[in-house]
């Protein structure tokens, strides 16, 4: 028997990956956010979903964000589906249509926003924790209030 086509054939394949099955796709659910109370019925409204507390508030950090447009009303509701775990979700309303949310010289925002859980902060932004729902069944509506 040659053993050396033997040797290199086994030290050959020590360095291909091995084959790893791709994780199955998070299990998804039906949750309807609510938005009432909007400031204007033509712009638009940012939602930011977050699903971990280290990247809630930061910009960039979200798992995902969506922009609607009021059409003339003011209150929608958004259908989306988020996997099964611990959700917050961040509002805020372009006034001025410039993509980003203005703020004063203290840093405190200065068009419409708003909180899962409907939070109302007083002297620092929210947490993760204040502001979390959990999504466990299908059908859950998160109903949020915009603040002015």
């Amino acid at each position: 028997m040659n053993v050396l086509p033997l040797c290199s054939l086994l030290i050959g394949s020590s360095f291909l990956p091995a084959a790893v099955p791709a994780p199955p796709p998070a299990e998804t659910t039906s949750v309807t956010v609510v938005v009432s109370s909007l400031v204007s019925t033509t712009a638009s409204v940012r939602l930011y979903f977050y699903n971990t507390r280290e990247g809630f508030l930061k910009s960039g950090k979200w798992a995902f964000s969506k922009s609607v447009k009021p059409q003339g009303k003011s209150e929608f509701s958004l259908p989306v589906e988020l996997p099964k775990g611990e959700w917050a979700v961040a509002i805020t309303q372009d006034l001025n249509n410039n993509d980003k949310i203005d703020k004063n010289f203290l840093g405190i925002p200065t068009e419409p926003y708003a909180f899962s859980n409907n939070v109302r902060p007083t002297i620092a932004a929210p947490g993760f924790d204040e502001c979390k729902f959990m999504v466990d069944e299908p059908g859950k509506v998160v109903s949020i209030v915009l603040k002015d």
